[in-house]
């Protein structure tokens, strides 16, 4: 049946008018990234050219090796009170839960085991004092045994002193006071403690974010106190190092906000409640509009995102910087196949990192000698300052991946700033006493390549609401 030329006309009218409607509907609800695009902030490389990089290269192969036994397991003390003010606000949901992990479920490597290069097999650690004693003695002949007296006689006192002067030395490079060690520290799976949205939320969470950002956070001089967030246009009041100070902890804080919004709990969509412990998650884009909109954040929320991508760049640096290290290391869980597995997927990561042409140049920052020193101090003091911020989180889970998150930037910060691997081609080259002249811990290992797996993961997942929006 032919139609006639007028009723052609109405339909085609229809659909560009429909078309018109859909476009601008696209326009308004599209405002979370109208300036995602572009160069990043203090860096030389494009937002798409990070997007392709990642989404393409690095996701895929973080997702894979962040499952490996070596990765999954965190040691962390989730009891600390809070140094700042009294903790009132504990988040009574089961979704806040950490459960840690009981002895058994604890690979033998991370419980103190140790490989015999010789035979191949596994023995347990002896204590601290022993280990230092038996360091010292390693390759000693028959004819030395008197040193070798004379080291075991050492008083405890005296040998756990020298374990306090080797600490306080190590500490000097560190940006964090996250210790591993403390006695209440407990291994978290964090597999089982995904990080997502728990229904921590409101005065306390708030209380915080504002604490880091005004207390700790570098700010323009003419900058009102009652706003935490310094507006874009006035960074520029700002020198190099305090404006990447502001913008990693600002990307930080867009990381988190996105990871929330993309591992929703959708209550309202299912007819579950919060209380409800098997409620179905996923991404939830009207928060994400909500915490991203220029409309709802006084047209900040598109910055925010933008300095997520230049803390992923940060944090790429540092692991490039770091790759000879991280490549030296033996991953050691107890697990012989398991571990060469997680070694190979490691060097198979950091060839990729290796292969980004437009990495975050560290070298410009710090190079006023005296002023510079003054400038680097007050940096790490800033951020010592926000780690124990970490234990005023009210939510076990939410500070369990605050304080991770926050010692892999941390982690970045010291290898990029520490100096100690300026020298990339030395940076794994034993001093007198054997030991490496940089060192990490197997948390900040681990705590570095989770902070970065969580970047990434939030980079990704922006894609993903950009195309839900689209």
């Amino acid at each position: 049946m032919m139609l006639s030329q007028s009723v052609l006309n109405a339909l085609v009218s229809v659909f560009v008018f429909n078309q018109c409607l859909a476009y601008f509907s696209v326009e308004k609800h599209d405002d979370c990234f109208c300036q995602l695009s572009g160069k990043i902030d203090e860096c030389t490389c494009n937002i798409d050219t990070v997007d392709h990089f990642n989404n393409v290269k690095v996701y895929p192969r973080l997702k894979s090796l962040l499952l490996k036994d070596f990765f999954r397991f965190y040691k962390v003390n989730l009891k600390r009170p809070c140094p700042f003010w009294s903790d009132d606000s504990k988040c009574a949901m089961r979704y806040c839960h950490v459960e840690p992990c009981l002895a058994h479920e604890i690979p033998e490597g991370l419980k103190g085991a140790t490989k015999d290069n010789n035979s191949q097999k596994t023995h347990l650690q002896t204590s601290p004092a022993d280990k230092y004693a038996r360091d010292q003695n390693e390759g000693c002949t028959s004819q030395h045994n008197t040193l070798d007296y004379l080291n075991k006689t050492l008083s405890e006192k005296a040998q756990k002193d020298i374990q306090l002067w080797n600490a306080h030395d190590d500490a000097q490079d560190n940006f964090c006071e996250i210790d591993e060690n403390d006695e209440e520290a407990e291994y978290v799976d964090l597999l089982l403690n995904p990080e997502r949205f728990t229904g921590y939320a409101g005065a306390s969470a708030h209380r915080i974010w504002k604490t880091i950002y005004l207390e700790n956070c570098f700010r323009p001089k003419r900058s009102f106190n009652f706003n935490p967030y310094i507006q874009s246009a006035k960074l520029n009041e700002l020198c190099l190092e305090e404006r990447v100070f502001y913008r990693a902890i600002s990307g930080l804080h867009a990381s988190i906000n996105t990871h929330l919004c993309s591992n929703y709990l959708l209550s309202e969509s299912n007819g579950l409640s919060l209380a409800n412990p098997k409620g179905k998650w996923g991404p939830n884009l009207e928060e994400f509009q909500k915490r991203f909109s220029p409309d709802t954040t006084n047209g900040e929320g598109p910055n925010w995102l933008r300095n997520l991508y230049f803390v992923y760049l940060l944090e790429l640096r540092a692991l490039a910087k770091a790759a000879p290290y991280l490549e030296s290391e033996e991953y050691y869980t107890g697990n012989d196949p398991n571990d060469w597995d997680t070694q190979m997927a490691m060097k198979d990561l950091l060839n990729v990192i290796k292969s980004f042409s437009d990495h975050f140049d560290e070298s410009t920052m710090f190079r006023n000698t005296e002023q510079a020193e003054k400038l680097k101090y007050e940096f790490k003091q800033h951020f010592r300052n926000i780690t124990k911020i970490m234990d005023c989180v009210g939510c076990d889970k939410c500070r369990l991946w605050g304080k991770l998150q926050i010692q892999g930037l941390g982690t970045a910060l010291k290898i990029l700033f520490s100096g100690k691997l300026d020298n990339v081609a030395n940076n794994i080259k034993l001093d007198s006493h054997n030991k490496k002249e940089f060192q990490l811990s197997r948390n900040e290992i681990v705590s570095l390549v989770n902070a970065f797996g969580r970047l990434s993961n939030s980079v990704y997942k922006i894609d993903d609401f950009r195309q839900i929006l689209r």
